[in-house]
């Protein structure tokens, strides 16, 4: 990682998600969240103000070494007892069948092997726990794709490495989950080709 991925982007990502609808959209879809959580793609940890008390220890992963001086804070103001991993979640190294929920916010656009994530989501994941995600994505619009595919190579470098035209809808149900509940919507004040949205739930 260079010093774009390292300091520039997480000051960035950092600032740009820390506004008020970001902070309602991530309350909406961790507000259910119960056992023992492993949350990929932590990022600065601003999900962590919004989990339910009942939470009290909190498995995160996230290869960008440069999210520890954000997330420092996060930890330090919060309840939840958080053992904080520095890698990808395209390999986890905790045993099968750990947690009771994963979480994922904005992050399974990142991830390079993301069939392999997935995989490896559902593997930890205990018989009947729960995937619950809040991802952006492709979009049903034909203009609007237009445009998410004509600028998703910009957005990778901009966004280090964020893919604007994958399906969430389609790779999280090829990756073998029992169930698979989604919500789209355009999220709002933000240009459609960012903000198509795909909040839901999978059960193992």
């Amino acid at each position: 990682m260079g010093f774009y991925s390292e300091v520039l982007f997480p000051w960035g990502m950092n600032l740009t998600m820390s506004g008020a609808e970001f902070q309602k959209q991530r309350r909406a879809v961790l507000r259910s969240v119960d056992g023992r959580i492993l949350e990929i793609g932590f990022g600065s940890g601003l999900n962590l103000p919004h989990y339910p008390r009942s939470v009290s220890q909190l498995v995160s992963v996230d290869p960008n070494p440069g999210m520890g001086r954000y997330t420092a804070k996060q930890i330090a103001e919060s309840d939840i007892d958080v053992d904080r991993q520095v890698l990808s979640g395209e390999s986890l190294p905790m045993p099968d069948d750990s947690f009771d929920t994963v979480v994922s916010t904005w992050t399974l656009c990142s991830i390079v092997n993301i069939e392999q994530a997935l995989a490896e989501v559902k593997r930890v994941l205990k018989p009947g726990g729960h995937f619950v995600f809040l991802e952006h994505g492709l979009s049903p619009d034909k203009e609007v794709s237009r445009w998410q595919h004509r600028l998703n190579g910009l957005q990778k470098v901009i966004g280090d490495g964020c893919h604007l035209n994958r399906d969430m809808r389609k790779l999280i149900g090829d990756a073998g989950f029992s169930q698979l509940e989604v919500d789209n919507y355009y999220f709002p004040k933000v240009p459609r080709f960012m903000g198509y949205m795909y909040r839901g739930l999978a059960i193992k």
